[in-house]
């Protein structure tokens, strides 16, 4: 019986499959240093605002994360001595009245609606070009309650939860009063945490500042918010039954 010839299809398959394999591989390595590199490149450009900044600015950040800390600590333990003083007070009717008291001029002072004086700052910010939109001033409210800002007056207007900074540049509007340059900000907080806040990279003052703007920042061992607001009822929230 004559030779049959030999299939070459087993021959040529083999290495068709290997080099479908090796193009498999090569596929998914190329993903995953895609992915590696796209994950080293967001990591990069979030840290470069920290890692380009000067030494005492990094300073600066630092001492302001500082003094959160310590007014949360300190936060937590007054309440907790309020909480031992009503556990342990031999007439509770008394202390919690006067907690009590004490606590509505707190909550009056950050509801705006009595006049507040404690140290603080003055910061005036200049705009010669009316480049400072609302934009800048509503960064300004933000930076200084996140700096530990107790009460804050622009103007005449004193700022609240509910306040809306609009307006164009040169003619700024706060809740409905028009207001115009220089802008003149009294602060209530402790002055140097509320000064750091403003320098931080790429905070209030540089904002202005890329605004053609200028500020002047001033600490004062007293400072009087007078501007009071006046509170609307809430339309919507009431308050949410007691849990037994």
């Amino acid at each position: 019986m004559p030779d049959q010839p030999l299939d070459p299809e087993p021959e040529v398959t083999a290495p068709r499959t290997s080099r479908r394999r090796a193009s498999l591989l090569i596929g998914v390595l190329c993903l995953l240093l895609g992915f590696a590199l796209a994950v080293q490149v967001r990591t990069t450009s979030a840290d470069s605002g920290l890692g380009s900044a000067r030494q005492e600015d990094l300073v600066r950040i630092l001492d302001d994360l500082s003094a959160r800390e310590d007014r949360l600590r300190q936060d937590i333990a007054g309440q907790e001595e309020i909480r031992d003083r009503l556990a342990t007070g031999g007439n509770q009717a008394d202390t919690a009245l006067a907690e009590a008291r004490l606590r509505q001029q707190q909550l009056a002072i950050l509801a705006g609606t009595v006049v507040a004086q404690g140290p603080g700052i003055e910061l005036t910010v200049s705009d010669p070009g009316d480049g400072v939109g609302p934009e800048v001033l509503l960064d300004a409210i933000q930076e200084l309650r996140a700096a530990g800002a107790e009460a804050i007056q622009i103007g005449d207007v004193r700022i609240g939860v509910s306040t809306a900074v609009t307006g164009n540049p040169g003619s700024l509007v706060i809740d409905g009063t028009s207001l115009s340059a220089p802008y003149r900000i009294v602060v209530i907080g402790d002055p140097p945490t509320l000064e750091t806040a403003l320098n931080i990279p790429g905070g209030v003052v540089n904002t202005v500042s890329r605004a053609g703007g200028q500020t002047r920042i001033e600490q004062r061992e007293q400072v009087t918010v007078s501007a009071l607001r006046v509170l609307e009822p809430p339309e919507y929230a009431q308050p949410a039954p007691e849990n037994d």
